[in-house]
């Protein structure tokens, strides 16, 4: 995660610790987990010849242990100290801003030689900004349901291997250092419920099974949220109830009930990735939300609503954003891909205004529930893509007041659409975008 200010480019490295990143999944293994286990074990490739990691960090048991290599895709940084894998990214982030303003001195759009820059740098490089929690921070995780290393299809997990080579296996996560032991409880408690139940999980759709990926969000009071995706092929509705009542009583009156859970969701996707629109999300037990509080404010989480992923290194990243934006009562601050609005709302005291935009509108119902429970009525939230709310937006403005914008996209980015308005000087005046890119990649 990466601060960039365009027109005037500033850089900022992440609050999270840079290594301790969960591997995306898909309950359809072929298409995303190439993607992200092959992306991400060249990445441990190329930095691994760079650095030479410590010798003392090493898993039990064989090297090449199924643990190790899932170590080694998931957190692709972990043998290196924390002080190392800071620095590795920034020379990452580094070759990538010499790389645009070489592009750019070739295009012809760059006014300054590159041999008049720092470095060859086309904007200043910032200082790490590192992250106060390194270890178990993350507050959600997304596990797979696939065949183990012993063959065992209803393993719980993340993904190693490459659907290409054909050679996927889901490995337990209980040894990843960024994943909380709330987590792992979860996903294990899961997994004895898979064993338990005569339906078979769904590894790919067209083979039927029902029972695909679990979704755990925590807070910092210790809630927990847990999130069970089922594939309901052709089971009738008295079916359909009678699996979920099984999946109630296993969490609240059975063996998981000792993970305490705070919401208990359940919803049927026939889709790899479904929004509560397509296919609701339906609450077996519990609240319908959990709640976290960053920089004093509180926030309402649904189940696929975004939230940073690090709650105390979402503290770092929001002040940074404050000192960057330098927004005053003069200033009009756009969020753009606003989540639940937390960036936003933590400007608002500073900002004249606050306009939030975000395609999820569930989230952009937490954001607005967000914004009247914590007592701030200069922002307003609008659900929809970016490149159709904002020229809408800057259309129907009466003032002159300075636009800035703060760009949060997911791993796939912005649309053109969307990034040519701010690339318009007469549209807005300064840029703050989280997100550390290389090769158009979220690391």
């Amino acid at each position: 995660m990466a601060l960039s200010c365009s027109l005037r480019l500033i850089r900022l490295h992440a609050c999270w610790p840079v290594t301790l990143k969960q591997a995306s999944l898909s309950t359809a293994p072929d298409e995303d987990c190439r993607q992200v286990a092959g992306r991400n074990e060249a990445t441990r490739k190329r930095w691994t010849k760079e650095k030479k990691p410590r010798q003392d960090r090493s898993l039990p048991g064989l090297e090449s242990s199924w643990e190790e290599r899932l170590a080694n895709v998931a957190t692709p940084l972990w043998r290196f100290p924390y002080e190392e894998q800071l620095k590795v990214k920034s020379e990452s982030q580094k070759k990538v801003l010499q790389t645009l303003a070489s592009r750019l001195s070739e295009l012809g759009t760059d006014k300054l030689e590159i041999t008049q820059r720092p470095e060859g740098l086309c904007c200043p490089l910032r200082s790490v900004v590192p992250s106060p929690v390194v270890n178990g921070y993350r507050n959600k995780s997304t596990f797979s349901v696939n065949r183990g290393p012993d063959g065992n299809p209803k393993t719980v997990g993340l993904y190693v291997g490459t659907g290409r080579a054909r050679n996927i296996v889901c490995v337990r996560a209980n040894h990843l250092e960024n994943m909380p032991e709330k987590h792992k409880q979860v996903a294990q408690c899961y997994e004895e419920f898979l064993q338990q139940s005569p339906l078979d999980p769904c590894l790919l759709f067209h083979q039927g099974g029902h029972w695909r990926e679990l979704t755990v969000r925590t807070n910092s009071s210790g809630h927990t949220m847990a999130i069970i995706t089922f594939h309901p092929q052709d089971l009738s509705q008295e079916e359909l109830c009678t699996q979920k009542a099984l999946l109630k009583e296993f969490f609240t009156c059975g063996p998981g009930v000792v993970c305490n859970l705070t919401s208990l969701y359940f919803q049927e996707s026939t889709m790899t990735r479904s929004s509560h629109q397509q296919s609701p999300y339906q609450l077996l037990y519990g609240e319908p939300y959990i709640s976290e509080e960053v920089l004093g404010l509180k926030f309402r989480i649904s189940p696929d609503a975004f939230f940073q992923i690090n709650t105390a290194g979402a503290e770092v990243l929001y002040q940074t954003v404050r000192k960057l934006s330098r927004a005053d009562k003069n200033t009009v601050l756009l969020d753009v891909c606003c989540g639940t609005g937390a960036i936003g709302l933590s400007l608002a005291h500073q900002a004249s205004k606050v306009v939030g935009v975000e395609v999820v509108e569930q989230a952009v119902e937490d954001a607005r529930w967000n914004a009247a429970f914590n007592g701030i009525s200069n922002c307003e939230f609008h659900s929809g893509k970016a490149e159709t709310v904002l020229p809408q937006f800057l259309m129907s403005r009466e003032d002159d007041r300075l636009l800035v914008a703060v760009v949060n996209p997911s791993r796939a980015g912005l649309r053109k659409r969307a990034s040519f308005f701010f690339l318009r000087p007469d549209n807005i005046s300064l840029v703050l975008k989280e997100k550390y890119t290389e090769k158009k990649k979220k690391i």
